[in-house]
């Protein structure tokens, strides 16, 4: 099975080189200004030029509005719009529709019940992301450094395309695989040495622990 994994928030070229180099096939920037990895859509649209043939561009947003949307879809050039906000299935079609460009829905879990949210979005979203619900008091929805108990994930239709994020690093994706085994994985806080500042040893050091965690299944 093809795996996808996408590094998300990255603001450096350093970082961007890394993440290319690890066999990302997606990369993320994060236009949510509470964040430390926000970053400007001209810089974004900078930086992913170098990923071009190579990885999708996603650009991320927590409720943006049509005015931000139509920034950072001029000035990146997005190959996908992931909506990390409390978007409804009206306005994630709306979006699509706006821009014409495949988009992913971000929602939170934190037990099995909350999978049931993804239907109204199906036919509709073209990939969910499930992330852990954020701690008491966070401003961010995502890159908060928790896991969800990835075990409620085996009950999920096959059809359903996902990415699994929310605490992934290199130490614990082999537990990630055992027990959901997800068709794509999204890391952005695992691959960091502070909130924000992406590693490229780390982010090295994660597709490494990804391979090796493969094989081993494979074996």
């Amino acid at each position: 099975m093809a795996l996808d994994i996408k590094i998300c928030g990255l603001k450096t070229d350093k970082a961007l080189a890394a993440a290319l180099a690890g066999g990302a096939s997606h990369v993320g920037f994060i236009f949510f200004a509470k964040s430390p990895r926000y970053i400007e859509p001209a810089e974004a649209g900078r930086l992913r030029e170098a990923a071009i043939g190579k990885a999708k561009a996603v650009a991320v947003t927590v409720d943006a509005g049509d005015a931000f949307l139509d920034e950072i879809v001029e000035k990146m050039q997005p190959d996908m719009l992931q909506l990390h906000g409390s978007e409804t299935p009206e306005r994630v079609a709306e979006i699509k529709g706006r821009y014409g460009l495949p988009v992913m829905k971000a929602l939170p879990v934190s037990e099995a019940a909350d999978l049931e949210r993804t239907r109204p979005f199906v036919g509709i979203a073209d990939r969910f992301l499930f992330d852990a619900k954020p701690p008491k008091g966070s401003e961010l929805p995502g890159g908060n450094g928790i896991a969800f108990d990835w075990r409620v994930l085996a009950g999920l239709d096959a059809d359903v395309d996902y990415m699994l994020s929310g605490g992934l690093n290199a130490a614990n994706i082999g537990d990630a695989f055992r027990l959901a085994n997800p068709p794509g994985l999204d890391i952005s806080s695992g691959v960091e040495s502070a909130p924000g500042v992406k590693d490229p040893a780390l982010i090295e050091q994660f597709f490494r622990a990804v391979r090796a965690a493969r094989d081993n299944r494979a074996a």
